[in-house]
């Protein structure tokens, strides 16, 4: 691309990254509290041949559909979110650490059946070591699916676009997306999913869905070790899922966007420097579904996406994008 050419294009995201505050994205997922344990390294333990650490600080994050939530109103976009937690103290947690960054708890149900999940990641010296998941997997009943739907209903006027988290925890069901289509059918809303390989029977005739690498390999059934093996994932996804857009993120190795009509296109990784790779799909989804919602094309919102996903994996553990972060490294592009 021609510098001139450049320079348009990055005046034009800037433009439409201004439009930000102006859409409403409604957010359904998988509600995660995310803990860091942080310590220090000197000794190999006695018992076992495993490093002892002593701890120095920790600290709880919000994660999960929460974290695509956070990363949609530090971009300055409006944003609600609908979910489950447990009965405990950790989704009082949750609903905290929400309520500190002014937003509304109210489609956030509690399942005292369940409790909320959170994953503990132990880091010495940055470099995380181990990390401990404590959740249930098993599907919300139907009366809690009902529950999330009837806020959606309720909720439905003005939203740009509804993003389904899914992490495979239970909230997301064959029910939930039905009624999600149901209730969005005949209308722009522009409906995105960061899947899970188990559940890609229930995201039929979606707009957007951004999995990984192996996501992409577990839906196809095959090997994505080369262009050609890529291209023909991110057909077989358009195709046989009936959506608008396939945007596959490959690490190191950037994304791959697929509509239909369309030739694919390859975006080259935005990362200065990777520290830690957690986190980088909510960003992804996040900021692509905000950028259409804001009136970007596909293409645009990916090398949105793409930059954001860039600046999340160079901090350590679960972060989010500020929009002055945004437009600085559109600038270094």
């Amino acid at each position: 691309m021609q510098e001139t050419d450049l320079q348009k294009r990055k005046e034009l995201l800037k433009e439409y990254i201004n439009r930000f505050p102006e859409a409403q994205v409604f957010v359904i997922g998988d509600l995660i509290l995310d803990e860091y344990i942080w310590g220090d390294v000197s000794r190999i333990s006695p018992e076992a041949p495993v490093p002892v650490v002593e701890i120095v600080r920790d600290e709880k994050r919000l994660g999960g559909a929460a974290n695509v939530l956070h990363n949609i109103v530090s971009l300055k976009g409006q944003a609600r979110l609908c979910g489950v937690i447990g009965d405990d103290d950790r989704g009082r947690e949750v609903i905290e650490n929400l309520s500190v960054l002014g937003l509304k708890t109210d489609g956030i149900f509690k399942d005292p059946m369940r409790c909320t999940s959170i994953k503990t990641r132990v880091l010495g010296h940055n470099q995380q070591m181990m990390r401990i998941d404590r959740e249930k997997k098993k599907a919300v009943n139907d009366d809690i699916t009902q529950k999330i739907l009837s806020y959606l209903k309720d909720n439905l006027t003005g939203t740009d676009a509804v993003i389904i988290a899914d992490y495979g925890k239970g909230v997301v069901t064959q029910s939930l997306m039905k009624g999600i289509k149901d209730l969005t059918a005949d209308t722009d809303i522009i409906i995105g999913v960061d899947p899970k390989p188990l559940n890609f029977h229930c995201y039929h005739g979606i707009d957007v869905i951004t999995p990984n690498h192996h996501e992409a390999e577990a839906f196809c059934r095959f090997e994505i070790n080369d262009e050609e093996s890529l291209v023909r994932a991110g057909r077989k996804m358009l195709d046989e899922l009936a959506c608008r857009s396939v945007l596959i993120t490959r690490g190191k190795d950037g994304m791959a966007l697929f509509e239909n009509g369309r030739d694919p296109e390859f975006i080259p990784t935005e990362a200065r420097k990777v520290f830690d790779v957690s986190g980088a799909g909510d960003t992804v989804i996040a900021t692509f579904c905000l950028g259409l919602a804001s009136g970007m094309d596909f293409i645009s919102a990916a090398i949105m996406s793409n930059i954001a996903a860039g600046i999340v994996v160079g901090e350590v553990g679960t972060s989010v994008v500020k929009v002055d972060e945004l437009k600085k490294a559109l600038d270094r592009r």
